[in-house]
C-alpha cells in the first residue's frame, strides 16, 4: 500500500487566497504589508499575529483571529470544498521548465530522521522547536493544514514527473491559478477517486520521499499526534537548490576582533573588491561588514561531509566560536534565495544588520549523500525553488483525513 493518500475533505481556493509559506520572509514587515495589500491571503492565517488588525498581539493570543478568518474565508466563497481528492499542481514561468507536483496526506508515521528508522520520508534538517509549537498550535486551533510540507520523491521521480505532466496536459482548465511575487503561475486541478487517482498516488508514494521544504510543518505533524500531514510530492526534475545566507543584526564582538578570531582559528581571509556577492562554488563564505566584504576559508573539522558543509562551518566556527551564537538566537536572520546579495549587504549598510553571511548553495550531490545517510543538515541550509504556495488546497482534520 502507497504512504501518500487523497484528502478526504479539502477547501479548494477560488482565488485570491495564495500566499508565500511563513518561514520564506526576512522581515516581519514584509509579511503585514502583503496581507495588508491582500486580505484574503492565507498568510493573514498563517501568521495571524502580523495581520495588520492583530498586531501586538503574541502568537498564541492571535490564534482566535485565525480561526475567525479562515472561517470567513470558508463562508465568503473564497473557498470551496471537495472530498476523497489529489490536486494536480503545475509551477510555470516563461524561460522555465515546468515544475509538477501532487497536493495530498501522507503518512506521519513514515518520517524517519536517522539511519535506525524505517520510514519512506526522511526529514533532513535540525529545527527550531519554538516554530514547531506555534505550527502545533495553529493546527489545533484551526482544524485544518493550509501550508503543505514539499515533498521530493527519489525513487520513481522520473516517472511521476512524466505523469503529472500528462495529467496535468490533459486536465483541461484549471480549478484556479495564482501568481506569486516572482511572476510564477501556480495552477491546480482536482482529481476524484479512480485508476488515475490511484495510479498517481502509487507513484508518488514509490520510494524515498526527502522533507524539501517543511521540517517544522512535517514535525509538527508528529509533536500534535497527526496520523496524516498535508503534502506536495514533487519530482527531482521540478526543484533547484538556491542559497541560502545569513544576516546577523548585532555583533558581540567588533569587526576586527571577528576576523582576528577566525584568523586564529585557521581561516584564511582575503578582502574582496567591487560588491559581495554569494560565492559561485563551495569551500569559502562571503562576509561584509563595516563597508568591506571578505573572501573566508573556514577551515574543516574532524567528520566527514556533512561536518563539513560550508553551512555547519558557518555555524559552527562562525555563529558559535568567534561570536558565541546559539543558532536560535534572534540576532540571527535565515535569508533565502528570493533575496538578493545586494540586499543583504544594503542591510548592513543601512545599519539594520551588523554582518551579512553569503554561502554558496548546497549541491544536489551533497543533499542527497547527507540524506541517503539519514543525517540532518545544518539548520537553513537549502532553499528549494519553485516554492509551493500555501493557502491554495486546505485539508480539514476531520476524522476521514486521520
Amino acid at each position: 500500500m502507497t504512504v501518500v493518500h487523497p484528502i478526504a475533505r479539502a477547501w479548494i481556493t477560488t482565488g485570491g487566497t495564495g500566499a508565500q509559506n511563513y518561514d520564506e520572509f526576512a522581515d516581519d514587515a514584509e509579511i503585514t504589508a502583503i496581507i495588508e495589500a491582500n486580505p484574503h491571503s492565507a498568510l493573514g492565517i498563517e501568521m495571524p499575529h502580523r495581520a495588520p488588525e492583530s498586531l501586538g498581539k503574541s502568537f498564541l493570543d492571535a490564534l482566535p483571529d485565525a480561526v475567525a478568518r479562515l472561517a470567513e474565508a470558508k463562508a465568503d466563497g473564497s473557498y470551496t470544498p471537495a472530498e476523497q481528492v489529489v490536486v494536480l499542481y503545475r509551477i510555470s514561468a516563461p524561460g522555465e521548465e515546468s515544475a509538477y507536483g501532487l497536493f495530498a496526506m501522507v503518512d506521519t508515521d513514515q518520517i524517519s530522521t536517522r539511519a535506525d528508522e524505517p520510514g519512506l520520508v526522511i526529514r533532513n534538517e535540525d529545527v527550531f522547536i519554538a516554530k514547531v509549537r506555534e505550527r502545533v498550535a495553529l493546527a489545533e486551533a484551526l482544524g485544518h493544514l493550509l501550508s503543505p510540507v514539499l515533498l521530493l520523491q527519489t525513487g520513481r521521480g522520473d516517472e511521476l514527473h512524466a505523469a503529472l505532466a500528462a495529467a496535468t496536459e490533459s486536465a483541461g482548465v484549471p480549478a484556479a491559478t495564482d501568481v506569486d511575487q516572482s511572476g510564477r503561475t501556480h495552477a491546480i486541478w482536482l482529481l476524484g477517486p479512480g485508476p488515475e487517482q490511484d495510479a498517481l498516488t502509487a507513484l508518488a508514494g514509490g520510494g524515498e520521499l526527502v522533507v524539501a521544504d517543511g521540517n517544522h510543518r512535517s514535525l509538527a505533524a508528529q509533536t500534535g499526534g497527526l496520523p496524516r500531514f498535508l503534502s506536495v510530492i514533487t519530482t527531482p526534475a521540478s526543484v533547484a537548490i538556491q542559497p541560502y545566507n545569513r544576516l546577523v543584526s548585532e555583533l558581540t564582538t567588533t569587526p576586527d576582533e571577528l576576523l582576528g578570531r577566525l584568523r586564529a582559528a585557521g581561516a584564511e581571509l582575503a578582502e574582496l573588491a567591487g560588491p559581495v556577492e554569494v560565492p559561485a562554488a563551495g569551500g569559502a563564505v562571503h562576509l561584509y561588514l563595516a563597508g568591506r566584504g571578505y573572501a573566508v576559508t573556514l577551515p574543516h573539522v574532524a567528520g566527514g561531509r556533512l561536518e563539513n558543509l560550508d553551512h555547519a562551518l558557518v555555524e559552527r566556527l562562525l555563529l558559535r566560536d568567534a561570536l558565541g551564537l546559539d543558532p536560535g538566537d534572534k540576532r540571527i536572520t535565515y535569508v533565502g534565495g528570493d533575496y538578493p546579495a545586494s540586499w543583504l549587504t544594503g542591510e548592513v549598510d543601512a545599519g539594520r544588520a551588523e554582518l551579512a553571511v553569503l554561502i554558496a548553495p548546497v549541491t544536489v550531490d551533497d543533499f542527497v549523500a547527507v540524506n541517503l545517510a539519514r543525517e540532518k543538515m545544518p539548520r537553513k541550509s537549502t532553499w528549494f525553488t519553485p516554492k509551493a504556495r500555501g493557502g491554495l488546497v486546505v485539508a480539514e482534520l476531520s476524522r476521514a483525513n486521520l
